[in-house]
């Protein structure tokens, strides 16, 4: 009757989720989102733009690199991208919107993903100029006085409103130009390349006002924090920003640090980002040029994460040319390595990314022999079983020696009743007797343990398993099991293991361990289908070693 109440009550519990989940679905759209809505469709910014302050950064241009001073991002209310005209580019991959005012990238779609199955034509968004989702990249040029630079406030000049890569065009140049009244002429280029997020951003810098001309370039992210990421309760991944340079290696910095503390750094072979489950945008300035990193939090929950390069003069009559790259898509791990030193960093496996990385490795191979994802976890699967098949059968022959002994034990719990030290001490000198130890079991399980975790940050992480099918109504890898079949069969599995295993003497303990499949098919409907795959065939195969390994010692034992 206990264990009935108990299913009873998990059950009902599970039910009163999925409700209230439908009910959110349908009705729990919060009046922002509603707002936010509504003003994309009517094309105007949902916030008001312009402020005491542009978020210019107010870096000296006449030493070579100093330290910045308290302003050296100046705190500011700026909506950048909102009174230039739009320059729309499309390439293979991108969909871009670019202002003339600064050349800021104030929209991306990336045209190879999709939000959710259900909309199949609404691509990514990673940039918006929008309030509650604005996310843009601005850049520009420092002057020493104001004005004498193109910051990502000037207004440039565009030939064209519109670029599009062509069938048989492999490379995309947008360029846009500002003049000085002293006659200095700035032109900012942007180059794209088929089958690439890469984005090269140039200046070409030609100075004809009589007299040098000194300038630093930049290049910062800016958004507002999000409500939220991950995928409900069940999974959360990390979204602010990062950096990386030689010493520190990777390291975050979140919104709250951001308004907390000013970031002031210098360093060289580095690069800043702004990350998210499964995307990024990054700025990567030239490899050995030494840059100033800093942070910022703006008035309206805004903030910001850039770096400054040391200042460059240009004489009269000569033509100068500054670069940095912004990269705006997936964390595709094979293309960020090639980019920049550490930038496949930013698909985050946390502190087992030593083991991550090989795991993620051998599961992208068997994927490129089976052509599947699904296919692959289960196969990967079964290779770490195989891997760990001697551990794994140490601590199952542990478990059924225990096994055995049971009704033995029983009997020690009966004789003794509720005098728990005499029991733990009669039991205690049975397994010395019969050279049993009761942490067999348990030891080769948590050498295994990290592997597990690693595996689950992969195919938590892998943005090659966004939206990859896998067999009949597992549509999406990524997503929970519609259906709920897959934790509803990972419940049923872990119920055999719990059978297969010896029962704790003490009946409360034996009561939670017969709930714990429960619990966990319930926190399981909601994980991504992938996760939920390999731990189903995680169990089951553990079953079948196990099964046949107790059945093994039984035999011998009669």
């Amino acid at each position: 009757m206990d264990n009935l109440r108990l299913i009873l009550f998990f059950t009902l519990a599970f039910l009163g989720l999925l409700i209230y989940q439908a009910w959110q679905q349908d009705y729990g759209v919060p009046a922002q989102l509603e707002a936010e809505q509504a003003a994309r469709q009517s094309g105007t910014p949902a916030t008001p733009q312009g402020g005491e302050d542009s978020g210019v950064p107010t870096a000296a241009v006449k030493a070579d690199l100093p330290k910045a001073a308290a302003g050296s991002a100046v705190p500011g209310d700026m909506q950048s991208g909102l009174n230039g005209q739009v320059v729309h580019v499309v390439t293979d991959l991108l969909k871009l919107e670019i202002s003339t005012q600064g050349g800021t990238v104030q929209r991306a779609n990336l045209l190879e993903y999709f939000e959710t199955l259900d909309t199949p034509d609404l691509k990514v968004e990673l940039f918006s100029p929008y309030g509650a989702d604005l996310y843009i990249a601005q850049s520009g040029l420092i002057g020493s006085e104001e004005g004498q630079a193109p910051s990502h406030e000037a207004l440039y000049q565009s030939e064209q409103t519109r670029y599009e890569m062509g069938e048989n065009q492999d490379q995309l140049i947008i360029p846009m130009v500002w003049k000085s009244s002293d006659g200095v002429t700035v032109t900012k280029q942007f180059t794209l390349n088929r089958g690439s997020y890469l984005i090269d951003v140039d200046y070409l810098i030609e100075n004809q006002s009589g007299e040098s001309w000194a300038a630093r370039d930049y290049g910062q992210l800016q958004r507002v924090e999000p409500d939220g990421d991950g995928n409900g309760f069940t999974t959360y991944t990390y979204t602010g920003g990062v950096y990386y340079n030689p010493k520190d290696k990777y390291e975050k910095v979140d919104f709250d640090d951001m308004a907390s503390k000013k970031l002031d750094i210098d360093t060289n072979r580095g690069w800043l980002a702004m990350i998210q489950h499964y995307f990024l945008s990054a700025w990567i300035p030239p490899k050995d040029q030494v840059e100033h990193y800093y942070t910022n939090a703006l008035s309206g929950g805004k903030y910001l994460l850039g770096s400054y390069s040391p200042s460059i003069t240009v004489e009269n009559g000569h033509t100068e040319k500054i670069s940095r790259q912004l990269y705006v898509g997936p964390k595709l791990q094979d293309q960020l390595e090639k980019i920049a030193e550490g930038l496949e960093l930013t698909v985050d496996y946390g502190w087992l990314t030593v083991i991550a990385k090989p795991i993620f490795w051998l599961l992208k191979t068997i994927h490129n022999m089976v052509g599947n994802w699904g296919w692959a976890i289960i196969l990967l699967t079964i290779l770490i079983k195989a891997v760990f098949y001697k551990l794994s059968e140490t601590s199952y022959k542990s478990m059924a020696n225990m096994r055995k002994f049971t009704p033995r034990v029983q009997a020690l719990k009966d004789r003794y009743g509720d005098d728990k030290q005499r029991f733990q001490q009669a039991m205690m000198e049975l397994y010395k007797t019969e050279k049993i130890n009761p942490l067999g079991g348990c030891l080769p399980i948590l050498v295994q343990i990290p592997v597990f975790i690693a595996l689950y940050w992969v195919l938590l992480e892998s943005v090659e398993l966004r939206h990859a099918p896998w067999i009949l109504w597992i549509e999406s890898l990524s997503e929970k099991d519609p259906y709920f079949i897959l934790p509803l069969i990972m419940g049923v599995s872990m119920f055999v293991q719990q059978k297969l295993n010896p029962a704790p003497p003490d009946p409360m303990q034996a009561k939670i361990m017969m709930s714990l499949p429960f619990v966990f098919t319930i926190f399981f409907a909601f994980f991504p289908a992938g996760l939920v795959l390999y731990w189903v065939v995680n169990n089951l195969i553990s079953i079948a070693q196990q099964w046949y390994i107790t059945r093994q010692i039984e035999k011998a034992a009669t």
